[in-house]
């Protein structure tokens, strides 16, 4: 009877952990170890732009580029906060990042520049489906855009933020503070997660991500 009931806990042990993911520790509250940088100007040292403090990521915008997690991950929810340090300002959160290798990667950009929380960002001839060409146009743009859904639902500066992104087989989900903004479908199902410095102070606390 003994050895039954610890078969039955360990089965249902196992069940929960299915249906609870995995998770990840992509920032550990103390240093950007599990991270690594591309800038602009790679004269500055990364150590100048990205920093932590109190459990949380410090950007300063300049000069412009992104911190990235040093794997890739292909289905996951990665939920995070973000705060403007000073002013209302813009970064973003990178995904799908194919290769990581100038300020722009090719990848999907979740903006998060003020006003705008929730559009996606086509950059470096990245692709989602959802993506139609402006009317008029004869080329795509450099940056395409796919504007968020609803008006925008961001909190004041200096107030906290959140982001809570979900990607399963290419197909990408954004909520910010709640709210389902924006949803698209990419022919890349696996990239690094990046997090961008352009040209404002952002916070950045609580990233967790789980497969």
């Amino acid at each position: 009877m003994k050895k039954t009931l610890i078969l039955v806990a360990n089965a249902l042990m196992l069940l929960v952990a299915g249906c609870t993911g995995q998770s990840d520790q992509i920032f550990n509250g103390k240093n950007l170890s599990n991270w690594n940088f591309v800038l602009e100007n790679d004269s500055i040292p990364a150590d100048h732009v990205f920093s932590v403090k109190d459990n949380s990521i410090f950007i300063s915008g300049n000069p412009i580029g992104y911190m990235y997690t040093k794997r890739k991950y292909s289905d996951f929810t990665l939920e995070t906060e973000w705060r403007w340090l000073e002013k209302a300002g813009n970064s973003g959160i990178f995904l799908l990042i194919e290769s990581a290798d100038n300020p722009f990667p090719r990848a999907i950009e979740c903006q998060l520049k003020s006003g705008n929380a929730g559009d996606f960002v086509l950059l470096n001839h990245s692709q989602l489906a959802e993506y139609v060409m402006p009317e008029g146009a004869t080329e795509r743009p450099k940056f395409p855009v796919i504007p968020k859904k609803n008006n925008s639902n961001e909190k004041p500066v200096g107030e906290w933020n959140k982001a809570k992104i979900t990607v399963k087989e290419g197909r990408i989900s954004v909520y910010i503070n709640d709210m389902l903004q924006n949803e698209g479908t990419s022919p890349v199902t696996e990239g690094h997660i990046g997090l961008q410095s352009e040209g404002y102070g952002v916070q950045f606390r609580n990233i967790s991500i789980s497969e």
